[in-house]
């Protein structure tokens, strides 16, 4: 892998883009600017998106750029060639994170952002985290454009290992920013060749030196707001081209094993048995009737399943499998929690010689956005002639932990049949435009006009 030299991601940006020609954009009656019609470049993100999408480009039309390669090196160093065309200074902090500043009015205020992640799934989308990136750096664009100056600084945050794919924890650099783990935890992490983030960060050339958490001295934001593509059918079924969010799901995941004897299949009688897959179906469709007895905002998932010993004439005598619940509030998700551990006791008290381990590994509380800048999102739609929908987050995004730090809300936009982490993953040009459009006009309103 190539190396790109540090220093050079952290100087001063001195070029602007020829796009940020300055051109006064004002109302001369009123003496201040225009904003009210004030619009992105809708081709220009269309291309910007398109381009990055080569990179990592795969033969079904996604793309495949995981976290620290020196593809995801190549997506980051397009990224900050067109942040400093734009006129933006760059910084990496210690876990790889990229904040890219459009300097505003009053130097001393804290920033107004947004941003996402550059990283994809192995067989991703062109959307996913790019839009939220590339909407960013698309409002700066234009802004310039018009030739208008914030009064705070605006800033562009490029999220390191959202995805999860490649490390764990997942949604690894806001995660480290918020202290949800800490940086040696992060840095330390493997993949499943055993090279770890530390390493590969510096392979890259992205291992920062600025402080990459609250805590050890990053600079808070003034608020936050991140673009993104639905990754859920809601938005198109509505008919609906944006969804304020008012918060995410939190979510409880189980590792459950459910432990019988393997035993010939043909010399043992079915009364006899002791057949760990019978009672392990139970307990997976329980997991769905848990999950809807708290609809609207309860999710039940069992997404794997592995039998031992997996031979055609062996009865089972172990099935692990994940439970994933997600639910909107803490007691809805507690609730859950608490059915399927009754669920599993029930079979260990009714089943012959069947136990079942039920192991909790992951959690993350539900959250809920910034009113306010819910608001702003509202507001934002109205102004382009939108009526939006009010709509919670299943999936995880980097606002989740950026939520513990600032005032935060996302804007999101519908996706073709729902469908993400896949390379179909599709959108409408237009409903990227209008969710871009918004972003501007919170930015906006949020920073002020200086």
């Amino acid at each position: 892998m190539r190396t790109s030299p540090l220093a050079s991601l952290e100087s001063n940006a001195e070029s602007t883009s020829s796009s940020a020609a300055r051109r006064p954009a004002t109302d001369r009656e009123a003496g201040r600017p225009a904003t009210a019609a004030l619009g992105v470049d809708h081709d220009r993100l269309w291309q910007s998106l398109m381009t990055l999408a080569r990179i990592g480009a795969t033969s079904k039309g996604g793309v495949c750029r995981l976290a620290l390669t020196d593809l995801d090196r190549q997506g980051r160093e397009l990224f900050i060639r067109w942040a400093r065309e734009a006129g933006c200074e760059i910084r990496v902090d210690g876990i790889g994170n990229i904040f890219a500043r459009r300097a505003g009015a009053d130097a001393n205020r804290a920033a107004v952002a947004t941003g996402s992640h550059l990283d994809t799934q192995p067989t991703g989308g062109k959307f996913d985290g790019n839009y939220g990136v590339l909407s960013g750096l698309e409002v700066i664009r234009t802004l310039n454009d018009a030739g208008i100056r914030t009064q705070a600084p605006l800033e562009i945050c490029v999220w390191t290992n959202e995805e999860g794919s490649r490390f764990v924890p997942v949604m690894m650099g806001s995660g480290v920013y918020a202290s949800a783990f800490t940086l040696e935890h992060a840095l330390a992490a493997k993949d499943s060749e055993g090279r770890t983030v530390a390493d590969e960060l510096k392979a890259i050339g992205f291992r920062g030196q600025s402080p990459a958490s609250v805590e050890a001295g990053a600079a808070r934001l003034d608020a936050y707001f991140e673009a993104h593509i639905e990754q859920g059918p809601v938005l198109e079924d509505a008919g609906i081209v944006i969804g304020a969010v008012t918060g995410a799901l939190g979510q409880r995941w189980y590792d459950v094993t459910v432990t019988g004897q393997e035993a010939h299949a043909g010399p043992t009688p079915m009364r006899l048995r002791r057949d760990a897959l019978l009672p392990a179906g139970a307990l997976i469709a329980r997991v769905n009737q848990i999950a809807m007895a708290e609809q609207p905002n309860g999710r039940g998932t069992v997404g794997c399943v592995t039998v031992h010993p997996n031979s055609r004439n062996v009865i089972p005598g172990r099935v692990s499998f994940t439970v994933d619940f997600r639910h909107g509030d803490d007691e809805g998700l507690m609730r859950m929690h608490d059915a399927l551990h009754q669920a599993a006791a029930a079979i260990e008290r009714d089943t012959r010689g069947i136990s079942v381990s039920v192991e909790q590994v992951v959690y993350f509380p539900p959250v809920a956005f910034d009113p306010a800048l819910v608001q702003a999102v509202r507001d934002g739609a109205r102004r382009i002639g939108e009526q939006p929908l009010d709509i919670v987050s299943g999936a995880g995004h980097d606002a989740v932990y950026v939520a513990r730090t600032a005032p935060t809300a996302m804007i999101f936009v519908p996706c073709k049949d729902g469908i993400s982490h896949n390379e179909i993953e599709d959108a409408q040009p237009e409903h990227l435009t209008a969710g871009a459009n918004v972003l501007l006009h919170a930015m906006l309103e949020r920073a002020g006009i200086a």
